[in-house]
């Protein structure tokens, strides 16, 4: 078999490997993700059964407002340790996929600089020119998209940084209005 066909071959055999590794990694992401909203569904039926149970103990409105206050924050938190885990969930995927994106993209570049050399080997006397515009064309594409890969990197933790103190805040802020309504069904209570 020639060198061509059998490169043709085996170009073709590593991109079924990767669309299988990338199909591999989301199947993973849902999996855990179906995972994650089981164990909620379930945590919610036994909280909900427990909670019922408690409401029904509840014996004057006082009572009802600091059962109701109480059901805030600790509703908040779960909502945020959710998110926390559906982020990093879709994170670990994003990561899995990038990390092969970017291993096509070397294998590419490698490829390329490859051909580029077999090319200069084989090139007709005086094309010395002509190869040195290509090298140095794909030296710069290959600069550029590094530049670019960092940039999105940045800008990825960014995003992530900001997603957290978004988060936090949102946080604090229902923990703080959770506490409000603590305090206001104790002065309710004191002052009846």
């Amino acid at each position: 078999m020639s060198a061509i066909p059998q490169q043709v071959l085996d170009r073709q055999k590593a991109s079924i490997n990767t669309i299988v590794a990338a199909q591999s990694a989301v199947f993973a992401g849902f999996e855990k993700l179906v995972e994650l909203n089981l164990k909620v569904v379930k945590a919610t039926l036994d909280e909900v059964a427990q909670k019922s149970q408690q409401a029904a103990e509840v014996k004057d409105p006082q009572e009802a407002a600091a059962f109701a206050s109480g059901l805030l924050q600790p509703g908040a938190e779960k909502a945020m340790a959710y998110t926390k885990h559906v982020y990093d969930i879709v994170a670990g995927v994003q990561t899995s996929l990038v990390k092969l994106t970017e291993e096509q993209i070397a294998e590419g570049q490698q490829q390329l600089s490859e051909a580029v050399d077999q090319f200069s080997k084989n090139a007709p006397t005086g094309s010395e020119s002509a190869v040195a515009l290509i090298k140095s064309s794909l030296a710069t594409a290959t600069s550029a998209y590094d530049s670019m890969t960092k940039a999105a990197k940045q800008a990825a933790e960014v995003a992530e940084s900001n997603l957290n103190a978004a988060a936090n805040a949102t946080f604090k802020a229902a923990s703080d209005a959770a506490d409000a309504a603590t305090k206001v069904a104790s002065r309710s209570r004191r002052s009846a």
